[in-house]
């Protein structure tokens, strides 16, 4: 099902574009939603923006690393869970377009192209109730630091007009990674910002961290254990994680 090309959500753009260029007015809305946001609120804002912008249910912003995407805003529970379920299986439209620095488009997870290229994560997401997700690059020239993930309940493709105003919010968001200080109020011996919306994945580092110990596994070992180990019980990865930490699981006995 393709998105009607004439969505009334774009009226909140407001006043009318200069002539061939809509780029101004998509701008100031989106500039009016981060209105006094300190660095740590940007994602979350731009998330909310973007789900009340565009005919998607739900936006998340993933930093890349090495081994798994860095969840570090989400617009909602559904969100949050498709960021953590690429992480779990390993692959998604998100974790494409990181590895290419490309715009990813999944309109259609429920049939077609879209479920032969990402088998289990498509079973995955459409059992949760998603069935079309757009991954946004988030970086400068080759240099990509992360995505901005968009999704929604429905199959269907975004109009260009929708696209170029979730690239001019993930142009925001790369700005914001970029050049926003990562550590306000030095003085103060605060801590990171980014590092604070990415307190989830301290945990999954943890795990890792202990299950190499009970293996004497190296690092990338113990990640694909707790990978398959979430897998298997159906669990995201920091589920499973935080299992581990608490003691509640082990990988040097019976699972």
């Amino acid at each position: 099902m393709a998105v009607r090309s004439g969505d009334d959500r774009e009226g909140f753009f407001g006043g009318a574009p200069g002539p061939g260029d809509d780029r101004a007015p998509a701008e100031a809305v989106i500039a009016e939603g981060l209105r006094g946001a300190r660095p740590e609120e940007v994602p979350g804002r731009l998330c909310a923006a973007l789900v009340d912008l565009l005919p998607v249910s739900g936006a998340s912003v993933c930093l890349r690393s090495e081994g798994l995407p860095v969840r570090i805003s989400a617009s909602d529970d559904a969100a949050s869970y498709l960021a953590e379920l690429q992480a779990t299986v390993g692959e998604g439209p998100g974790m494409l377009a990181a590895r290419l620095g490309a715009t990813v488009l999944a309109c259609d997870l429920t049939a077609g192209h879209d479920t032969q290229r990402w088998p289990v994560f498509a079973h995955q997401a459409t059992a949760a109730g998603v069935a079309a997700v757009y991954a946004l690059p988030l970086g400068v020239d080759a240099l990509c630091v992360g995505t901005l993930e968009l999704y929604r309940g429905t199959p269907g493709e975004l109009t260009e007009r929708q696209l170029r105003t979730a690239r001019r919010a993930a142009g925001l968001l790369t700005e914001a990674l970029v050049t926003l200080p990562w550590k306000e109020n030095a003085e103060r011996g605060d801590e990171p910002w980014v590092c604070g919306l990415a307190a989830d994945h301290d945990e999954i580092n943890q795990a890792v961290g202990m299950i190499m110990a009970q293996l004497g596994a190296d690092a990338a070992e113990a990640l694909d254990r707790l990978r398959g180990h979430a897998f298997v019980l159906g669990r995201t990865v920091l589920d499973v994680a935080r299992d581990v930490v608490a003691r509640r699981t082990r990988f040097d006995g019976d699972l």
